[in-house]
């Protein structure tokens, strides 16, 4: 890797495939989701093995509910149970959890869990790893205006405007992955994907690999990042754009 100044600071990862890759080898869309897991362990293992300081899974949206009544309940026990029983590897790997979505409007017990894991790795100095959990974008806009109403607010700028979103330190997404073939945000963090590098993966999110996303993270490196702004020769942007 090139140094740590190109590195990404914020990946964000819409995890998309695990239902075709279950039905392709004529499984249940659940069997998906499991691998999907294992799949999800592999990437933030080596998300902390390269020092990417946050990495955000979109683990299940607002828009997900619609699905079966089953596949929910799988997804929501697997969330829960996942939560509980990894923690060695969090401690292993020095990882942080952190949650972002409408925590409210999960099962208690779900709640229950996302609160334990976040408290239990609070001091954990490695990666943080940000769970989007009933999580949709415009859901989160539209409750961080409720809570800027809610506490005053009447006039604000945008850096005003994100500590009233779902983690106030969570940095801009440098770089966000799509697995699955399809080339869509799917209302995933439309606010901190501004001026994010974009990558579309063919692979089926249970088949992305730990080289496949190194691979990318290489291909983010190689970018030209302007903000808007015009490169000088040492490649740094000094001239905003006229």
């Amino acid at each position: 890797m090139d140094s740590a100044s190109t590195l990404p600071k914020h990946v964000a990862i819409i995890m998309d495939g695990n239902g075709r890759w279950a039905q392709q080898r004529g499984r249940a869309r659940t069997a998906g989701h499991k691998e999907g897991l294992e799949a999800a362990k592999r990437i933030v293992r080596a998300a902390a093995d390269l020092g990417i300081k946050y990495i955000t899974l979109y683990t299940f949206s607002t828009e997900n509910w619609k699905r079966t009544q089953d596949e929910v309940g799988y997804l929501m026990g697997l969330i829960k149970s996942h939560l509980r029983a990894e923690f060695e590897f969090y401690k292993e790997n020095q990882i942080r959890v952190e949650h972002i979505g409408d925590l409210q409007g999960l099962p208690k017990d779900v709640q229950e869990e996302i609160l334990n894991a976040k408290e239990d790795t609070k001091n954990f100095t490695g990666t943080t790893c940000v769970l989007a959990i009933n999580y949709g974008s415009r859901d989160e806009i539209v409750r961080a205006a409720n809570k800027a109403l809610a506490a005053g607010a009447t006039k604000f700028d945008e850096k005003d405007f994100y500590k009233y979103t779902d983690l106030p330190e969570l940095p801009d997404v440098d770089l966000l992955i799509r697995t699955g073939g399809e080339k869509r945000l799917s209302n995933f963090l439309l606010w901190q994907t501004a001026y994010a590098e974009f990558i579309f993966s063919d692979t089926l999110w249970p088949d992305y690999s730990a080289e496949e996303f190194k691979k990318d993270i290489l291909e983010f490196e190689s970018r030209n990042r302007r903000f808007g702004g015009i490169e000088n020769k040492k490649g740094s942007n000094t001239e905003a754009a006229k």
